[in-house]
């Protein structure tokens, strides 16, 4: 059976409208009318810096000494060499987006300036990642003296043997690289 061209392009003609309007919806985060709401992955870019971090940076320290306190940076610019560049942003689903930028400038080796944002602490940040509102309890990272002595004595190695540095009594023969 044969449909009426006038109802063919009233089809088209709608199906165009509403597809149009979806581009055009509202992408507040609440979703499909408050009801139904797309499952978003939290996207975490860059380094995270911290103020107990940053606190071990001081001007004067060479780049291996910041390297082993902050990371290595997201960006280092081969036409600015003396810039070094930590970038954090943290996109999470129903929370506003963290974005920071830690700017490390040397002279040669040397560093010279920090300039940082209000940066949060460790349980500062952990707790603004916690899902849900539940509270992670923070690590120890550091050994009580008693944990300390408690510590097994490590097993001195024996030193290797001498290396034999006299000549050896016949001298050795190669192969030719090139044949004759």
């Amino acid at each position: 059976m044969r449909r009426p061209p006038a109802l063919c392009s009233a089809a088209a003609l709608l199906s165009a409208v509403l597809a149009a309007g979806c581009s055009s919806w509202p992408s507040d985060g609440d979703g499909l009318m408050g009801l139904i709401s797309p499952h978003r992955i939290d996207i975490q870019q860059g380094n995270v810096v911290t103020q107990e971090q940053l606190a071990r940076v001081k001007p004067g320290m060479n780049r291996l000494q910041v390297r082993d306190a902050l990371g290595s940076p997201l960006l280092t610019d081969a036409f600015h060499p003396d810039r070094w560049d930590y970038i954090f942003t943290l996109r999470q689903s129903g929370k506003p987006l963290q974005r920071r930028n830690v700017v490390l400038i040397f002279n040669g080796d040397v560093l010279k300036t920090v300039e940082a944002p209000e940066l949060p602490t460790e349980r500062e940040f952990i707790d603004s990642i916690a899902r849900s509102g539940r509270i992670v309890a923070a690590a120890d990272l550091e050994m009580t003296p008693e944990q300390l002595k408690n510590l097994p004595i490590p097993a001195k190695t024996a030193p290797p043997p001498p290396a034999d540095t006299s000549t050896p009594s016949t001298p050795r023969s190669y192969p030719p690289l090139e044949p004759s």
